[in-house]
């Protein structure tokens, strides 16, 4: 028989399976076309003869998995997009050895066209720019890519679409959220060295402005070399690294150590089938999850984490940041969302470490300081409408950097966690850190009673939001809080709770919103959130939903992950683990939650 028992014993044997070095997991990441076609081509403009064969490759691997309508989504179960099928397109339609077949090339331009509306260099660029609206942090690489490749005309095309202010950024960057940069805070090194592109290929008429960017040139390639991680990576993106990469060579330095060092980390990065993922990968955020979801519930924690606590624990304590991080200036005692040196410390990899330790080991003298240290890196991070930004505190300009409710929501939950800890003068701050975060989650909570996360998604939403996401996330910290500390939150707990439970389908599942069709990951999300807030009104929905779960697994099959994670600039991902660590947790909980409670009437 085919029950929760025997789904845990599955996703445990799957887990132990997939445990790397036994002190953390890896996970696998879904291949991009936009990563490939950014990669393949950054190693065919820039590279040496010997990365020939990796560009060939990447080719044959588009070519291979271009959708049926001629274009490419940002996944291989995803629909085509603009952005990856004019990148791929420009990698590809300068290929000549070999010249990719002439259907594919049309049927990629037939699909450019039934995005942009006419088939003119003119009206890609609007396209694009109409894609991104103010913020120029994908936009601008895209459309350099294309110029690069000559898919913009043979006029110049630089001058139909915005430069980016490379000299802005030499500006000291406790600056930079004063000057609004049409870039977000992570993306310095495009800033840098697209910047530097697009001054080599279209100077400024302005004699002063043309002067202060040959001045300002040795200054912007001297941060680019200190920015760059050992890893050769810039925030171990592949699209990132080779956007910086073919405009690099675009500004003439392609010999510079920068371009070398960026070169060797798209050969390592690259997969045997000859695509690239969008990152090297989650290690991180993966193994923090991994902690929470199998210590869910009363029951005693999962026997795999009890085996490898040690490990584990040493694992995630090594992996916080001890210096002060070169992109963002955050302040030590953050986590990135990987172990490799290009990660970038953030608010909701640092809460999920917080709780992972919390749930290992607590007590222990090495674990405690880094639980003070990851707190206090979490209370500088609040911005001033109470909310949790992703990286920097105070910058409001572009959506990606504003506060959300499920970064607020996991910071919330890890300061609950780690309260026994913390010494009276910073249980004083986190008081006041509550107070301001419970009006922040007031103030985002829709009229319906749900919350809109940021960093997840689901492409079939009109908006490409996740509501079952962003509500399921703000219950598990509602719940989580101390009573205490909980004035006045009832009734957020209540509308939230009540907006998951209608939003149930017929099937028992929950999608991305109501209608959706029941996903894995979202009906997870909402029993687990459902289970751990306890109340009794609750437990049908739960008990339907763990029983929608099992037939995601039922006879030995594994559900396929969905594309519901965002990256930077919307770009579409999915996760092969996260499937399993969602049911994982969501199980747990529901079998803690129906052995503690009866059945109302």
């Amino acid at each position: 028989m085919f029950d929760s028992a025997t789904l845990l014993n599955q996703i445990e044997s799957h887990l132990a399976a997939t445990l790397c070095d036994g002190n953390h997991w890896e996970g696998h990441l879904s291949s991009s076309a936009l990563a490939t076609a950014t990669a393949g081509f950054a190693l065919d403009w820039a590279g040496t003869p010997d990365d020939q064969p990796l560009a060939r490759s990447a080719a044959d691997w588009l070519i291979a998995h271009q959708n049926a309508d001629g274009g490419w989504g940002d996944t291989l179960v995803s629909n085509s997009n603009l952005s990856a099928t004019l990148l791929a397109f420009s990698f590809l339609d300068r290929r000549t050895n070999p010249r990719p077949p002439a259907v594919c090339l049309d049927k990629a331009r037939l699909c450019l066209k039934r995005f942009t509306g006419e088939d003119s260099p003119a009206a890609r660029i609007q396209a694009v720019l109409d894609c991104y609206g103010r913020d120029r942090t994908f936009a601008v690489p895209i459309l350099t890519q294309s110029a690069l490749a000559g898919g913009l005309g043979t006029d110049n095309p630089w001058a139909f679409f915005p430069a980016l202010p490379f000299e802005a950024g030499l500006i000291p960057r406790r600056f930079y959220r004063a000057i609004n940069l049409p870039v977000v805070s992570y993306a310095l090194p495009a800033l840098l060295a697209l910047g530097l592109c697009h001054a080599q290929q279209y100077p400024s008429r302005n004699p002063f402005l043309r002067t202060l960017r040959r001045l300002a040139r040795p200054r912007a390639l001297q941060l680019l070399a200190r920015l760059q991680p050992a890893s050769g990576g810039f925030l171990e993106a592949i699209p990132l690294t080779a956007f910086v990469l073919m405009a690099l060579k675009g500004a003439g330095a392609e010999a510079h150590p920068v371009v070398r060092k960026g070169l060797e980390f798209l050969r390592t990065t690259r997969r045997d089938d000859g695509s690239w993922p969008i990152d090297t990968n989650l290690a991180t955020w993966l193994t923090s999850l991994t902690v929470a979801a199998g210590t869910t519930g009363k029951t005693p924690p999962a026997a795999i984490l009890t085996d490898h606590q040690p490990a584990l624990t040493q694992w995630l304590l090594k992996n916080q940041w001890k210096q002060v991080h070169p992109f963002t200036l955050a302040s030590p005692g953050g986590w990135a969302w990987t172990d490799r040196p290009g990660g970038v410390p953030d608010a909701d990899d640092t809460a999920a470490a917080v709780i992972a330790l919390c749930r290992l080991a607590p007590d222990s003298p090495e674990t405690r300081p880094a639980l003070i240290q990851g707190i206090r890196w979490l209370f500088q991070l609040q911005n001033a409408d109470g909310g949790i930004p992703t990286f920097c505190t105070g910058w409001q300009n572009l959506p990606f950097d504003r506060s959300a409710a499920d970064l607020t929501a996991h910071a919330l939950r890890a300061l609950a966690l780690a309260w026994p800890v913390l010494p009276p003068s910073e249980r004083r701050r986190g008081l006041d850190f509550t107070s301001r975060a419970f009006h922040f989650l007031r103030m985002t909570q829709r009229r319906e009673g749900y919350w809109v996360p940021l960093w997840f998604g689901h492409p079939d939403h009109p908006r490409g939001q996740n509501p079952v996401y962003g509500t399921s996330r703000v219950l598990l910290a509602l719940a989580a809080v101390p009573p205490n500390l909980q004035p006045g939150i009832a009734d957020l707990r209540q509308r939230g709770r009540a907006w998951l439970i209608s939003t149930t389908n017929r099937d028992g599942g929950w999608g991305w919103s109501p209608g959706g069709t029941s996903g894995c990951e979202e009906t997870a999300l909402a029993v687990e959130a459902l289970a751990i807030d306890g109340h009794a009104d609750s437990r049908a929905a739960i008990i339907q939903g763990r029983d929608r779960l099992l037939g995601f697994f039922k006879e030995g099959q594994s559900p396929s992950p969905q594309p519901i994670g965002f990256y930077f600039a919307s770009l579409w991902y999915y996760e092969d683990l996260y499937p399993w660590l969602f049911s994982w947790a969501a199980l747990r909980a529901a079998q803690s939650f129906l052995d503690t409670t009866t059945p109302r009437g």
